[in-house]
């Protein structure tokens, strides 16, 4: 089943179902208004939405071509967005970048932060960016919803609790974050609303490609046109997102409409650190690990940040060939 938040002039959006191949939608705000309105309710609004989708596929309710550009981020604003970093090798990559050593521990325990939730970005949106000396980077990553999770939940309990799958662009302002870090605090001015992929997925709908914990597939990224990486996602996963959901919740229980990302897709190459697609390897879902790269390689990085009229698209194929999610796109604008 797939599900989007259509604007109409509404924070939240109206909530519609999407036929298998992106192409329809019909209304389900009989079922209920939004989606965080089903995530409230699951038990009894799933039933009822997943009946609504397979009266679409045999076109037996009213339906109307679903536009991409028309899609909010599913919860376009959400009472939670905790973002780990399940991939590992990003993290030593990045920090190595900013001449932070990396504690053993990051390989054993979570590493997360929480975001800003109350206004996300729409998946066609522009990014607004301040200033380009900020250093504008965008970060392919893999998203799920929750429902209800209690606090203390293992990872198997935690995987329960996973309602949705979809993409995320989270957006980093790299200029901005090592002054941020220093304080102790964390993330805040650098790290500005992300976006969502137009469809939000229910694990079943994935089939094989979900295995309860991870999603396999590749991210695929584009870079003002051109293909900039296509990681695979369950490859280099050093946390799969029952072990992020628990840790999470380990003191504190999680409300439905929670959101965890993973953190940027990426993956080694022999051990060692990826190479670009252009020299065969499966590249990159961010700027900053290729800066690293370059910086390994030539002594200083050569890959700016973006600038304003960059694009970036982010989504995902089937084993057809087919858009899972929609796309993420966007066009870094003077704020």
């Amino acid at each position: 089943m797939k599900l989007a938040s259509l604007k109409n002039g509404h924070r939240d959006g109206k909530l519609v179902v999407v036929s298998k191949d992106l192409a329809w939608c019909t209304d389900a705000s009989l079922i209920a208004p939004t989606l965080q309105a089903a995530l409230d309710d699951w038990d009894r609004c799933e039933p009822a939405l997943r009946t609504l989708a397979e009266q679409l596929e045999r076109e037996t309710v009213p339906s109307e071509r679903f536009h991409e550009r028309e899609a909010l981020s599913p919860l376009p604003r959400a009472y939670q967005w905790a973002d780990g970093s399940a991939y590992v090798n990003h993290v030593e990559l990045v920090r190595k970048a900013r001449n932070a050593e990396m504690p053993a521990t990051f390989w054993t325990d979570p590493l997360m932060y929480q975001g800003g939730s109350d206004a996300f970005l729409a998946p066609r949106d522009d990014i607004p960016l301040g200033d380009e000396a900020w250093g504008c980077d965008m970060e392919g990553e893999i998203a799920v919803i929750t429902g209800d999770a209690p606090a203390g939940c293992s990872p198997d309990e935690a995987a329960k609790a996973i309602r949705l799958v979809m993409l995320v662009n989270d957006v980093s302002l790299r200029g901005l974050i090592p002054g941020e870090l220093a304080k102790g605090f964390g993330f805040f001015q650098s790290k500005p609303p992300s976006a969502f992929s137009p469809v939000a997925v229910t694990p079943d709908e994935l089939g094989t490609a979900w295995d309860g914990k991870k999603l396999r597939g590749e991210l695929l990224v584009k870079y003002n046109g051109e293909l900039f990486g296509k990681a695979e996602c369950s490859t280099d996963m050093t946390f799969d997102f029952g072990q992020l959901i628990a840790h999470l919740a380990k003191t504190r229980p999680l409300t439905a409409g929670t959101i965890v990302g993973s953190g940027t897709v990426s993956n080694k190459l022999d051990g060692g650190p990826g190479k670009p697609v252009s020299e065969g390897g499966v590249g990159y879902s961010c700027i900053a690990e290729i800066r690293m790269i370059e910086t390994i390689n030539n002594g200083k990085p050569s890959t700016p940040f973006m600038k304003y009229g960059d694009t970036v698209r982010i989504s995902m194929k089937d084993a057809d060939g087919h858009l899972i999610f929609g796309a993420i796109e966007q066009t870094v604008v003077k704020a």
